[in-house]
């Protein structure tokens, strides 16, 4: 089992910034946010493979990015030039197998998520 809490959600406006983190009972090989706006179902916004290749949807490429601390078992998203289109509840995953890209639905391990709303 592994046990994952996000933290750093909140309220911004339109340009602004977030950083999300996610506190693992463990690593695993695969790690990764993904988010489900209102109405909307859950998608993909990028993973993180064990060796640091790392996979982004398209639709924050160049503003998110993901990291990860192995020896604090910490996943980081930084979340710049924020829109209105990225409000949604962001989710913290784990999977122990591969492959490891954002377009994965069927990963093991899931937190409750935290919220995050752009004001325009």
């Amino acid at each position: 089992q592994v046990q994952l809490v996000e933290s750093g959600g909140g309220s911004v406006q339109s340009g602004g910034s977030l950083r999300l983190s996610c506190a693992a009972s463990k690593t695993t090989l695969c790690m990764g946010w993904f988010r489900q706006a209102p109405g909307k179902e859950r998608e993909g916004v990028a993973t993180i493979r064990y060796d640091g290749i790392t996979s982004y949807a398209d639709s924050v490429k160049g503003r998110f990015t993901i990291s990860q601390d192995n020896a604090k078992n910490t996943l980081h998203l930084q979340m710049n030039s924020l829109k209105a289109e990225d409000t949604a509840r962001y989710y913290c995953a784990a999977d122990g197998a591969l492959p490891c890209w954002y377009g994965r639905s069927d990963m093991d391990y899931w937190g409750k998520g935290t919220l995050v709303t752009i004001s325009s």
